[in-house]
């Protein structure tokens, strides 16, 4: 970006012009003891001795191989094609943002109209939105769907089993609003929700049931069986997933959901630290006008020529505040089309192919682990490609050991309840061969 300093006539005109007499008096309301405090920074450095600099502190990082991270939980190191950056780096893709004019921005409606469809197709829905920031929100949004209709029902109920952030930021959303929100206890059957976990809690004024598939520690609950357990109590299945299990898995619209949310960045995004993300939502085609953020639509204009716009506006930009379903103001549009590039890339066969992968990876690197004296696997329902390990030591001293073998380990789930200090939730994706599987169970200490 090109940068032009302000000379000292520049200054002086501005500051005539807001009638002060020095940059010094902008700052009147900050208390005097705090307005311009010492900071004690270091000598300033030439370019060259700040690119040495950062040089250096970089190569304090742990930047492992491709094959080398066994840590999951949301976030998944999988392989981009190259074609991916090359399409979304253009500029008609790299700048578009909000195609609120039909007739200037068919490209980037008809790639989000592409989107929607895939998505829709990938979860065996019926309609899905433009995208949504994240798997977190597109979660927290489409539970609220289910209180946003005409039934007025107010009871969420969580299963245990789903991601611990997701339900961190669900309680965010819900605060202040007038819904029970029911978390029910970690399940202590091997991991696993099953019916009878849930059917104490969830009552004649059930809105609905929130389950993960596969869930955050990576095993495949019975999805049917809830759907068939919300809905006796007459509420709604949602339904929070990661994409890349449906290429082997069933889709949750098959197992009854009514809504389902997943985290996107599996789908051609690098994990970059953690963002931007891109959140993904379905449901069925009775909730579209619950549905938030945007929608693209395909019509025909005046001359009978296909056309793509912005259709069921709900937005409170569009409507009156209290008929909007959602304040969100943005879809992570230029991550969706990244997914949609990757999709369109992989296909149908190459997208099972990965699946296939990862869930061979996992399950050879399973019966490795269950080999090892002191290692035990305690999931009581299959698993796709990640699955809790119990440890004979802490899981922070099995992580250090592979750090110092230069692989990051599973994840610690001591983080999330102390009584599993000795657990690890760990995956694999296609990235890694045989050999980086074999590395990481020698690497692993004895009890």
């Amino acid at each position: 970006m090109t940068f032009n300093p302000h000379t000292a006539e520049d200054r002086a005109e501005m500051l005539a012009a807001i009638g002060v007499d020095a940059a010094t008096d902008l700052f009147a309301d900050v208390p005097e003891a705090v307005r311009f405090p010492q900071l004690h920074l270091p000598r300033a450095l030439t370019e060259m001795e700040a690119a040495a600099r950062l040089q250096a502190l970089a190569a304090r990082d742990l930047a492992p191989e491709p094959g080398q991270t066994f840590l999951g939980a949301g976030s998944y190191q999988h392989y981009i094609p190259a074609a991916v950056g090359q399409i979304v780096s253009r500029g008609e893709f790299y700048t578009a943002y909000t195609p609120y004019q039909p007739e200037v921005a068919q490209g980037t409606l008809q790639t989000i109209y592409e989107f929607q469809s895939m998505i829709a197709a990938l979860f065996g829905m019926e309609v899905a939105n433009a995208s949504m920031y994240d798997g977190a929100t597109a979660l927290a949004e489409g539970a609220l769907i289910s209180v946003s209709l005409p039934r007025k029902r107010t009871r969420i109920v969580v299963a245990g089993s789903v991601h611990p952030h997701y339900r961190e930021v669900m309680r965010t959303y819900l605060e202040g609003l007038p819904i029970d929100l029911v978390e029910l206890p970690l399940p202590t059957n091997g991991f696993t929700t099953a019916v009878d976990d849930v059917r104490d809690a969830l009552g004649d004024d059930l809105a609905c049931l929130v389950v993960q598939y596969p869930n955050f520690f990576g095993g495949i609950e019975d999805v049917a069986a809830l759907a068939d357990a919300a809905h006796a109590a007459g509420g709604a299945l949602v339904v929070s997933t990661y994409p890349v299990p449906l290429g082997l898995l069933k889709p949750p619209g098959e197992l009854g959901a009514d809504v389902v949310a997943a985290e996107g960045q599996a789908l051609g995004i690098p994990q970059s630290y953690g963002g931007p993300y891109v959140g993904l939502l379905a449901t069925r085609q009775k909730f579209v006008r619950q549905l938030p953020g945007r929608l693209a639509g395909l019509t025909q204009d005046t001359e009978g020529k296909r056309g793509f716009v912005l259709t069921l506006q709900t937005r409170e930009q569009h409507i009156r505040r209290e008929k909007a379903t959602s304040n969100i103001c943005t879809n992570q549009g230029l991550m969706a089309t990244a997914a949609t590039v990757y999709m369109a890339t992989v296909g149908p066969q190459g997208f099972r192919e990965v699946a296939l992968r990862c869930h061979q990876n996992a399950h050879y690197l399973a019966d490795r682990i269950a080999q090892r004296d002191g290692y035990s696997l305690p999931l009581a329902s299959p698993f796709f490609h990640e699955f809790v390990v119990n440890a004979p030591v802490p899981a922070a001293e099995v992580n250090e050991r592979l750090l110092e073998a230069g692989m990051i380990g599973g994840l610690d789930l001591g983080r999330f309840d102390p009584t599993l200090d000795r657990s690890l939730l760990v995956c694999t994706t296609e990235l890694q061969q045989r050999a980086d599987l074999d590395r990481f169970v020698e690497a692993l200490p004895q009890g």
